[in-house]
Parts: C-alpha cells; sequence; structure tokens
C-alpha cells in the first residue's frame, strides 16, 4: 500500500550528519505514511555500511560517475528515487535539514492541500541572519540594482529573484504533488541547472501554483544549517570550510536543534 509521502535524501559520505537527520526522522515521523528513500551517491566507506543496517528506510545506492560535478551528482540521485514513488507526494530534504517538530508533516501537506493549483511548496533559503546584515543586503541589492550593474551593462548579475535568478524551492526542503512532476517537468537535473530550478519553472508554466512558506514559520517544524555538509566534512570542500568562525556556528545550531543527539 502506497505511503502518503515519500522523502528523498541524497547523501555522500556525511555518516554523522546523516545519522542526526535520519534518527531526527525516525523519533518525530509516523512511519506509517512515510517512506525514506535514502540515495548512498557513491559513498563506499562507513557511511555505506550504517545505512545497509538501517531496516526502517529504503537504501537506493547509485555508482559513483568520475568527473561528475556534486551538484549534478544530487540531482540525478534525486532522480533516480523520483523514478521509484508511489506516493501521491513527495518531499526532497538534504541531510543536513533536521525536523524537529512531530506535526511536521501534517504543516507540510496541509501546505500543500490548501488549494488545488499548487504543485509545489518549501522555502528558498531557510535561515536567519541578523538584522544588520539584513540591512547590508537590502543595500547592496540596491546598489546592484540601480546603479553598478546598468553602469557596467550587466543586466540583472548575480541578483538574487531577478532574471536567470529567479527564486524557486530549493531541494533542502520542499514538496511536490508526484503526479504533476511527472506529467509536467523533467525531474530535478533538467537543464543542468541547481537541482528543481528548471522543474521549477516548468510547473509555473503549467499553471500551477509554488507556494513559498514563510522561513520563521517553517522553521518551527524543519531547520536547515546552511552549508553544514561542507563545514563539516571539510574534505566535500564548499563555502565555509575551514573557518572556525563557521564550524562554531554550526556546533551551536546542532545543539539547539538535538543536543540530546549529539
Amino acid at each position: 500500500m502506497s505511503k502518503d509521502v515519500a522523502v528523498l535524501i541524497p547523501h555522500y559520505k556525511t555518516l554523522k550528519m546523516t545519522k542526526l537527520c535520519l534518527d531526527l526522522l525516525k523519533k518525530n515521523t509516523d512511519l506509517a505514511r512515510v517512506e525514506l528513500l535514502v540515495i548512498d551517491n557513491g559513498s563506499n566507506d562507513e557511511s555505506s555500511d550504517y545505512l545497509k543496517s538501517l531496516d526502517w528506510i529504503t537504501l537506493v545506492t547509485r555508482d559513483k560517475v568520475e568527473g561528475e560535478k556534486g551538484a549534478t551528482a544530487h540531482s540525478n540521485a534525486l532522480d533516480l528515487a523520483l523514478e521509484t514513488v508511489t506516493s501521491p507526494y513527495f518531499l526532497s530534504i538534504h541531510t543536513d535539514t533536521f525536523v524537529i517538530h512531530p506535526k511536521w508533516l501534517d504543516y507540510l501537506l496541509a501546505q500543500i492541500e490548501s488549494d488545488t493549483s499548487i504543485a509545489g511548496v518549501g522555502s528558498w533559503k531557510l535561515e536567519f541572519k541578523p538584522w544588520y546584515k539584513r540591512v547590508l543586503k537590502n543595500i547592496e541589492t540596491v546598489w546592484q540594482e540601480k546603479i553598478w550593474y546598468p553602469l557596467i551593462g550587466k543586466g540583472d548579475g548575480a541578483i538574487a529573484g531577478k532574471g536567470d535568478n529567479y527564486y524557486y524551492l530549493r531541494s533542502h526542503c520542499a514538496m511536490y504533488k508526484t503526479e504533476h512532476v511527472r506529467k509536467y517537468a523533467n525531474g530535478f537535473n533538467d537543464g543542468g541547472e541547481t537541482a528543481g530550478k528548471v522543474m521549477h519553472r516548468k510547473l509555473e508554466e503549467s499553471g500551477f501554483t509554488m507556494k513559498f512558506l514563510d522561513s520563521s514559520e517553517l522553521s518551527r517544524y524543519v531547520r536547515h544549517l546552511n552549508h553544514a555538509t561542507a563545514i563539516l566534512n571539510p574534505e566535500l570542500q564548499g563555502k565555509g570550510t575551514g573557518k572556525p568562525k563557521q564550524l562554531k556556528r554550526i556546533q551551536k545550531e546542532l545543539k539547539d536543534i538535538a543536543g540530546n543527539l549529539i
């Protein structure tokens, strides 16, 4: 019998992070309603052995492809798992995404079922910055949009939400109606863009609504530790890797979220 939701979780050599992610899912989820699909992206290490030991997840294994970029491997892993989904809804998350409230599933389902026109719900960024950093970012955006980019003929440049940099549901927390994705989109890896970007646009162009959830509301149920997988796993490389300040931030957030499980 098909379950309500399939949760797709790509994984690559992040043993401790994945353990915490899965432990919190198990703690806060009725597994009779949810299938946890973990895609091991060719780790071939102790984390692979750990995943094989779990009888309450569905493990999908994917061989590592030489020369494949991390973002592409992530998208391809999601698409591989998506092929097996039989539930009416599916949710993509990262291994540094943590569910912290037992009503998280009810909340997301209520959002996606609130209107028949909705094909997906989720967030653009699920993080918070101090007020002064938000002010500085707004000043920077106005400077780029009104003065600098027009002056150098760069168009929309790298301004978030503008032109080709449009907002879309990010794969760290995005729930979709399976039927609509299968019928109107080509999965997460479409056109070589970041996971889900083209899929988001195609669903909108097909007449569906893609609903962005307020970060302060969504974070009551789900937390995403931005760049945590790279910061805690330096061999993966990425933004903030090896910086003590970022490591301290992640450690603090981890204790706030699930200190009793660390």
